[in-house]
C-alpha cells in the first residue's frame, strides 16, 4: 500500500465508463435497482450529480453530490472473478469507472483517503469522499451468500467521488492523482463497517 506521498502523481487508465443499462426489479423497499451498469462508447458528460445517462433508484442511500461517481479497480475485479469463478465485467459492481494502472502498474483505488483528487482526461477533477458500503440489493444482484459481509471483509470496496470540475470522460483517458487526502484510506474506512 502506497503512502500519500507515493500516491501523488500516480497514473492510471479508464478502462470503461459505465452508466445504467436498465432498471431491474428488486424486492427491496424501492422496488427496482439501477445497479445494472454497462460500458458505453465515446465521451460521457460528468456533472455535479454524476455521469450523463446514469441514475440511482434509491436516492436516499446512493448518488447525490457526495457519491456522484463510483470507481472500481480492474485488479480488484480480476481478483473477484477468480474468487467467484466467473467474469466480473465492467459495471457489474455498479461502478461508473473501471480503472487500471498505467503500463502494467497497479492503481490502488481503495488506498485513497478522503480529499484525494484525481484528474481524468483533460478536464474532469474528482474528489474522494467515501468507500462503497454494500447493501442488500448488491447482495441480491451478485447472488452470493453473505455477500455484503464478504465484500467488506475483502478490503476492496471501491471509491465514491464528488465532482470538483465537470467535463467529459471516456475509456482510454488518463487518471492522475493530483492531490492527496489525509486520514484513513477507503479500505480502512470500509473495514470499520465490516
Amino acid at each position: 500500500m502506497a503512502s500519500a506521498a507515493q500516491r501523488l502523481g500516480m497514473i492510471g487508465i479508464v478502462d470503461s465508463v459505465c452508466v445504467v443499462h436498465q432498471l431491474v426489479d428488486d424486492p427491496g423497499t424501492v422496488g427496482v435497482t439501477a445497479i445494472d451498469k454497462r460500458p458505453v462508447e465515446g465521451p460521457v458528460r460528468v456533472r455535479t450529480l454524476g455521469l450523463h445517462g446514469d441514475v440511482q433508484a434509491d436516492r436516499k442511500n446512493h448518488g447525490g453530490e457526495e457519491k456522484a461517481v463510483y470507481a472500481y479497480s480492474a485488479a480488484d475485479a480480476d481478483w473477484w472473478a477468480r474468487q467467484l469463478g466467473r467474469d466480473v465485467q465492467p459495471g457489474y459492481f455498479g461502478e461508473n469507472l473501471r480503472i487500471s494502472g498505467a503500463q502494467g502498474a497497479d492503481f490502488d483505488v481503495d488506498g485513497a483517503a478522503a480529499g484525494e483528487r484525481w484528474r481524468i482526461g483533460e478536464r474532469v477533477v474528482l474528489e474522494v469522499t467515501w468507500p462503497r458500503i454494500p447493501c442488500a440489493t448488491f447482495g441480491r444482484w451478485v447472488e452470493q451468500d453473505r455477500w455484503v459481509k464478504r465484500f467488506l471483509q475483502a478490503g476492496r470496496p471501491g471509491t465514491y467521488f464528488r465532482v470538483v470540475t465537470p467535463g467529459e470522460v471516456r475509456a482510454g483517458d488518463a487518471v492522475e492523482i493530483i492531490a492527496v487526502g489525509e486520514g484513513p484510506s477507503m479500505r480502512e474506512v470500509a473495514a470499520v463497517n465490516s
